[in-house]
């Protein structure tokens, strides 16, 4: 409870328990008993290839489900809704910039922003409620991500890898959704495009409140962060493996 007598907003993702295997495994690649984002807050989240970085944001953004344990973001537990239930929860509240950008190569660039928008009520009444339109927003985040007119026109097929990855991270942007979920966001940028890229989306998080959950293997990102997160220290299935082959090695 705040000193004013207000509750606490929940915090923008809860694990508890955590336990996941991928189908036919023979054992789980992550066990997390604990982890906690508060609202607002930004994490810088880092480990090895393979340590299951890519698996865990796909968790927090309802993508797959553990077999145990909770995933809860907004006060929200994912395991308690539907598939369809959790497609329309993760629309309204979660944005998410994805490895392989996951833009639709057959629609404009302009139209692979608003996509956000035509699935989610939610972020158009926000846009609405800051006086302002969803096209005019998709304009707004383009400008700051140096994508001219004439490229929001073309169809995403023919833009560049790195421009493909800024109409993605424009697309997560849009609505101002209360979770912002970001894979390996600037792999594809050149260090003028990835600063300007870094303060952009520090900033859109700040003006609406959002948390920032953030994976990249360039560690001289996470100084912009409130939070360093070591998933190798985290994940127990990792550690568990580890032991159990030192111990077979004596």
């Amino acid at each position: 409870m705040s000193a004013a007598g207000r509750a606490d907003p929940a915090p923008a993702v809860r694990l508890s328990g955590l336990r996941y295997r991928w189908p036919g495994g023979a054992r789980d690649c992550l066990a997390i008993d604990a982890l906690q984002l508060g609202a607002g807050e930004r994490a810088f989240l880092r480990g090895p290839s393979g340590s299951g970085k890519t698996t865990l944001l796909s968790l927090v953004g309802g993508v797959i489900l553990p077999q145990s344990g909770s995933v809860e973001v907004a006060g929200q537990a994912l395991g308690a809704l539907s598939a369809g239930a959790r497609d329309r929860f993760r629309a309204d509240h979660v944005g998410f910039v994805f490895q392989l950008f996951n833009l639709l190569p057959w629609l404009s660039a302009r139209d692979n922003i608003l996509l956000a928008c035509r699935f989610s009520p939610q972020r158009r009444a926000r846009i609405a409620a800051a006086g302002s339109t969803p096209a005019t927003e998709a304009a707004r985040l383009a400008g700051r991500l140096d994508l001219g007119a004439e490229l929001l026109d073309r169809p995403a097929a023919q833009l560049s890898v790195g421009q493909q990855q800024r109409v993605a991270a424009a697309r997560a942007l849009i609505g101002r959704p209360g979770l912002v979920v970001a894979d390996e966001p600037t792999s594809a940028l050149d260090a003028d495009r990835q600063q300007a890229f870094i303060d952009l989306l520090l900033e859109e998080c700040a003006a609406a409140g959002a948390a920032l959950l953030f994976v990249s293997h360039d560690a001289r990102l996470a100084a912009h962060f409130d939070r360093v997160l070591d998933l190798a220290a985290l994940n127990h299935a990792a550690l568990n493996h580890a032991t159990s082959a030192a111990e077979g090695a004596r």
